[in-house]
């Protein structure tokens, strides 16, 4: 094994970074396309006059001597009481711009007769960046201003003290919902006085997440007026189109954005590679690349020992401690111990420990998945190495931005995968530079969000006739339907109540994990690793599966889904392991049908039935497969939305498609498509799943689907619809302009396919998408707003594929 060594700290410009990179074993046939992003000019402006003197001297303490044009006009907009959107490039001062007028009226509010005042309420998606936040209004305020975590990690003896005394509580949407909202009269002081509510990386609450938060903040309004406040709603956000209308989505308070960004940024270079082929050969004899987690480790390499201070954004919490471990593996022993993974299902003093290496500088390159994506304070970082395509532009530029924090050039790497999309975007750059972030995609008025949220609701406080304004259109018949199904009842007085002795607050998953999380317990001593997702426990821990903790290899050895407990043993497998499942889908519900010509396309509901039937063992090192091993677990129902397309037997006769091909021509098509819609969608390919039938019992025709992970829809199959042509030509495009023969991971073959990528039929699946496209309408006229959906009210929990950060 060749080690690299240590060499002094760098700071080289970013074309000389990406020069050596290149340079180094001959990679210049790798890189795609180079961008390069100007530096931009500081605007700076007076305080004003609304801050308080305190605060203006602890930022000119750290640096600050005048804030810049936007966080100014946050600031004031802030104080006039409007609902604020400040939706700027990272590293752009977001932070002060709501802290500076928050923790002016704290001040003010100590200065009260009963000594705590005015109240604030701090909302993080990640408990790590409400960590870094409280440093960061520590830094700002005097020690009066009381500001206080209040997350799972608080222990029970503090978070008395918290409700009792705190005046700037810093928490998750999560604890809003599941604890302070149900205890809201333990939480009175605070609540009555509740001057402001931030909403910090609010661009994350997008899907069915975003819709659940959007329904606890309508919950907290709701409480708050109980107690006669009406707090003022801060939100940050990355650059987003449309941020104002996404914030009065996510709030329901009409919002006003800041969006022009007057902080200085430094040059940015912006690198589009491509992994080579390897000597291996895949799947049904396809040509495989080399993957982008084992590229990133070996650019993780060679930065690091440039002494260039790195962070790698990965996929997946397997494939964070693969390219650490790979990166300590090829480092000398002085620079190994200075790199790290950094990953969600870590313990608590883990991800602390980690973060305060991060800041400090002591890690000087760090493999971490999208838990580090948000807001963390990492200012020093010269390059960030991107292993595979985030799955949205906002989320590209918001990982680019981590690097370059202190208005220094930086280096962006985008590492493509072997996967339709990444392919597509390395080799059509102007996808990625030349048109806008996407919009947040949430829909609060999801009947399968909403019913348990009126629940949640009813049990803090009788739902009047007043509150169904609040809650959305469907709030009067949702409640009708919860009353029939006897989970509320409406008394004499007109106000509905909840009925049974459970927390309501306990039906609802906020984060759509469906169910609580399963624990990873080393079998041998009882030591807690870390959890993860209950939905995706079943392809991830299942008996047998291959599972990583922290560069260390373990075997499960058993899934108990009664108890959600994974039981794992230490040890060294020359195989991973890949979970298979079967599909059925059925129609439940056409809202829309717009037709093409002889085919059809479609948007509903329609519901999903996915089992997990057995796992592959893989060899390491090139993927062959060893054996497969049948597993026995309960399969799980989703009711969905979902968009399908179909065609008639006359289209495929003259595209030359003959039935015995049809299977693998549609089958290929789908996963494409697949691939392909997080273009055009604020999603991940594992937020939606699909299914290809050549004659499907509800159509009576071949039919393609393509629908949301969720339960009730997140509102990314509908965005499909509405953006057909575009998003199914690129697909046409991607599969045919791919230079392999019969089809690979960069067009047609999918990581999460469930059949093992077979059959597929690559120039089948061209011909078949080149009949459905031949009648396609123009542009925009497959996008008219269909008729408001004929919701119920559901408790169906369930996911496909689920993201993993």
């Amino acid at each position: 094994m060749t080690h690299w060594v240590s060499m002094p700290p760098s700071h080289r410009p970013p074309e000389a970074l990406l020069d050596s990179l290149v340079r180094i074993r001959d990679r210049s046939d790798r890189l795609t396309h180079t961008e390069h992003l100007p530096a931009r000019q500081a605007r700076h402006t007076a305080w004003p006059t609304t801050i308080r003197p305190e605060i203006q001297q602890a930022a000119r303490e750290l640096g600050v001597h005048q804030p810049w044009a936007h966080q100014a006009e946050a600031m004031k907009l802030a104080k006039l009481g409007q609902t604020v959107v400040l939706a700027t490039g990272t590293a752009s001062g977001k932070s002060l711009g709501y802290l500076a007028p928050v923790l002016s009226d704290l001040l003010d509010g100590t200065e009260a007769p009963n000594g705590r005042g005015a109240t604030a309420l701090y909302l993080a998606p990640t408990k790590a960046l409400a960590a870094d936040q409280r440093r960061r209004a520590a830094e700002l305020a005097p020690a009066r201003v009381r500001a206080a975590l209040y997350d799972g990690d608080t222990p029970p003896q503090e978070r008395e003290w918290v409700r009792q005394y705190a005046s700037y509580v810093l928490t998750n949407p999560d604890m809003l919902h599941r604890s302070i909202l149900p205890a809201h009269a333990r939480w009175s002081s605070f609540l009555k006085t509740l001057r402001y509510v931030v909403v910090d990386e609010c661009h994350s609450y997008r899907g069915v997440f975003g819709s659940h938060v959007a329904q606890v903040l309508r919950r907290l309004r709701r409480v708050c007026r109980r107690y006669g406040s009406e707090p003022v709603f801060l939100l940050a956000s990355a650059t987003t189109a449309d941020p104002a209308t996404a914030a009065e989505r996510l709030t329901g308070l009409p919002a006003v954005a800041v969006t022009e960004d007057a902080s200085p940024r430094g040059p940015l270079v912006f690198a589009l590679w491509e992994p080579p082929l390897t000597e291996h050969v895949g799947e049904h004899g396809a040509p495989v690349r080399r993957t982008a987690t084992a590229e990133a480790a070996y650019l993780l390499t060679d930065l690091v020992a440039a002494g260039t201070r790195t962070v790698a954004f990965v996929r997946s919490r397997r494939a964070a401690e693969l390219v650490a471990l790979q990166a300590q593996d090829n480092l000398d022993s002085t620079l190994a111990g200075r790199v790290a993974a950094y990953r969600g299902g870590y313990l608590p003093e883990e991800r602390r420990a980690l973060e305060r290496d991060l800041h400090s500088g002591r890690l000087l390159g760090l493999a971490s998945t999208s838990a580090l994506e948000l807001g963390v304070d990492v200012s020093g970082l010269d390059a960030v190495l991107l292993a595979g395509y985030p799955g949205t532009r906002a989320s590209l530029w918001q990982q680019a931005g981590r690097a370059g924090r202190e208005a220094q050039g930086a280096l962006a790497v985008l590492i493509a995968r072997d996967d339709p999309l990444d392919t597509y975007l390395v080799h059509h750059p102007e996808a990625l530079f030349a048109r806008p972030v996407e919009a947040t995609v949430l829909d609060p008025d999801n009947p399968h969000v909403l019913a348990p949220h009126l629940c949640a609701a009813a049990a803090e406080l009788p739902l009047g006739p007043e509150d169904l304004e609040l809650f959305g259109p469907v709030t009067e018949q949702l409640l009708t339907t919860l009353e029939r199904r006897g989970l509320l009842r409406r008394r004499s007085d007109g106000a509905w109540y909840w009925t049974r002795r459970e927390r309501a607050v306990d039906a609802v998953d906020l984060r759509g994990s469906g169910g609580s999380p399963v624990q990873i317990v080393e079998e041998s001593t009882g030591r807690l690793l870390g959890t993860v997702d209950a939905a995706a426990s079943h392809t991830t821990v299942h008996d047998g599966a291959v599972h990583l903790h922290q560069g260390r290899t373990y075997l499960v050895s058993h899934l108990d889904l009664e108890t959600s407990v994974a039981l794992v043993q230490a040890a060294n497998p020359s195989y991973t392991t890949s979970a298979r499942d079967t599909t059925a889908i059925s129609v439940l519900s056409t809202d829309e049908t717009v037709p093409w010509g002889e085919a059809t396309l479609n948007f509903g509901s329609v519901e999903v039935v996915n089992q997990v039937v057995s796992y592959l063992r893989k060899r390491i090192a090139t993927g062959e497969v060893l054996g497969e091993t049948k597993l026995d677990l309960p399969p799980r129902t989703l009711r969905t939305r979902a968009v399908w397309w179909t065609v008639t037997e006359e289209q495929l006769l003259d595209a030359l498609v003959p039935f015995d091909q049809l299977p693998g021509a549609a089958h290929a098509a789908e996963h494409a498509s697949i691939g392909l819609l997080p273009l055009f969608a604020t999603c991940d390919r594992w937020d939606i799943g699909g299914v290809s039938v050549p004659l499907h019992p509800d159509t009576q025709l071949p039919t393609v689907f393509v629908y949301d992970g969720h339960p009730g829809g997140a509102g990314f199959a509908e965005h499909g619809f509405r953006h057909a042509v575009r998003w199914l030509t690129a697909t046409r495009e991607a599969i045919k302009s791919c230079e392999c023969e019969r089809g690979c991971p960069s067009c047609v073959q999918s990581p999460k396919c469930g059949n093992g990528n077979d059959p597929l039929d690559k120039a089948g699946a061209i011909r078949l998408l080149g009949a459905l496209l031949a009648g396609a309408p123009k542009e925009g006229e497959a996008q008219s707003p269909g008729p408001q959906r004929n919701g119920t009210a559901g408790t169906v929990q369930g996911r496909s594929e689920p993201p993993d950060a």
